[in-house]
């Protein structure tokens, strides 16, 4: 059990309440970026609402981080520490979010402002200067998503290279475990040779299979620009 209390409150009750007012504000984030792919412009009060959010949970870590502390139990101590880590890392993860949510939206309304600017001018110049904005908005984000696509291709690749690299050394620890039974059972040396030659064949196999994957990205991400 842990020991310790703040403003009447104990270590666990503190944890309790950053984790829901956390749950709040993550979801805070999530319907700001609802609102921002439907192109919705007013949630300055959620935004607001957010951000008093992250701010409590980051004043209760603090708390937390002073009471964990006064545990005697070793034990005890270390699991409330991580969980106290655990908590203000995620606070400031969200932090970061809320963050890079305001500059997109800051970033959108002067964006809007300068194609309103454009409009007023109301001659064919404006319109012309206004649709090389348009084109060149829509770029960037074929860009994003472009590059979005790569990463998790790349991620994707690197995954399939570490599972082949695992599965060449289970092989290679299966076969020095196989020789040494059939060299203790005295088998001939034409069987072990047989072994070490499909051995070959099947070290030739995976490389295949991992040039073939690496070409496939290559060729994915030529297609994809």
């Amino acid at each position: 059990m842990a020991s310790g209390t703040v403003g009447g409150g104990s270590l666990s009750e503190v944890y309790s309440s950053a984790k829901k007012i956390m749950l709040r504000a993550r979801d805070g984030i999530e319907r700001l970026e609802r609102f921002e792919s439907a192109a919705l412009t007013d949630s300055s009060d959620l935004t607001s609402s957010v951000k008093r959010d992250i701010a409590e949970v980051q004043s209760l870590c603090a708390s937390m981080d002073g009471l964990w502390r006064s545990i005697s139990v070793k034990s005890q101590r270390d699991l409330w520490r991580r969980k106290t880590e655990q908590v203000g890392e995620e606070a400031e993860y969200l932090n970061k979010s809320l963050e890079k949510y305001t500059w997109r939206s800051q970033r959108k309304m002067n964006e809007a402002k300068e194609r309103a600017e454009l409009l007023n001018r109301g001659s064919g110049e404006g319109a012309h200067i206004l649709q090389i904005f348009d084109d060149e908005a829509q770029a960037m984000n074929s860009v994003k998503n472009s590059k979005r696509l790569l990463e998790d291709s790349f991620s994707s690749g690197v995954a399939i290279l570490a599972k082949y690299a695992e599965q060449r050394d289970r092989l290679k620890r299966a076969q020095r475990k196989a020789l040494d039974v059939l060299n203790t059972v005295g088998l001939s040396n034409s069987v072990l040779r047989l072994i070490e030659r499909r051995n070959r064949v099947d070290t030739w196999i995976k490389y295949a299979g991992m040039i073939a994957t690496i070409v496939i990205l290559y060729l994915f991400i030529k297609w994809t620009r």
